[in-house]
């Protein structure tokens, strides 16, 4: 039997970036994140995603701010200009290989 956790595994590695990017062109802290991902059926475990958002910070994709809006003090994030400039490009990339994977798994010829 072939494992197929651990290819899933990896296929979603592949995505969270360009998912986490695409919910953060809305500013958003780490569990309204979390629950946006899920909602839409990509649900994310915190000890992945918060190094990933400071990865992403580390990287100068991600501006980030300290808010005590109704609530306990939370960090709040969202894409700056070099991070929307990378969706940008990643989201067109993701479209050309989703029509190329569509086509390959559809078994049709070019």
């Amino acid at each position: 039997m072939v494992a197929i956790a651990k290819h899933e595994q990896d296929l979603r590695k592949g995505v969270l970036v360009l998912a986490v990017l695409s919910q953060l062109r809305e500013e958003q802290y780490g569990y309204s994140l979390r629950q946006a991902l899920a909602k839409r059926g990509l649900p994310i475990e915190e000890g992945t995603l918060y190094p990933l958002l400071r990865r992403l910070e580390a990287q100068g994709l991600l501006a980030s701010q300290w808010k005590a809006e109704n609530g306990p003090p939370r960090r709040y994030y969202s894409l700056n200009a070099i991070g929307a400039e990378l969706y940008r490009e990643l989201s067109a990339s993701w479209a050309s290989l989703a029509t190329v994977m569509s086509q390959l798994l559809d078994g049709e010829k070019q």
